[in-house]
């Protein structure tokens, strides 16, 4: 069984900034891509970043230059630096990875997510 599980949301006035982690443990062979969701009451959930087991990373257009993704593969651990936030990046945040479990023998992936963390701007 694998589980992800996020931490770092909460409350902060706009411009200020937080750091998400997310944390995916379990029998784990190898991960490939990890991610940031974001959903706002209302609102479909949307991508907000994500990073390859290589390092490459791309972002929503409304979170370029303020937000930054970054990965330890070692400790299967995925971060979200916030900077500048704004009261429209007021969501729960949920973390994703594409995890091959031990259990596949390294040949099936399951797409996984975290409970999510609710991260609130004031203006």
């Amino acid at each position: 069984q694998v589980q992800l599980v996020e931490s770092g949301g909460g409350l902060v006035q706009a411009g200020g900034s937080l750091r998400l982690s997310c944390v995916a443990s379990g029998s784990i062979f190898r991960i490939n891509a990890m991610g940031w969701y974001r959903q706002a009451p209302g609102k479909q959930r949307e991508l907000v970043a994500t990073i390859t087991s290589g390092g490459s990373t791309k972002y929503v257009d409304s979170v370029k230059g303020r937000f930054t993704i970054s990965r330890d593969n070692a400790k299967n651990t995925v971060y979200l630096q916030m900077n500048s936030l704004k009261p429209e990046d007021t969501a729960v945040y949920y973390c994703n990875a594409e995890v091959f479990p031990i259990a596949y023998g390294g040949r099936r992936s399951l797409d996984s997510w975290g409970q999510g963390t609710q991260v609130s701007v004031s203006s």
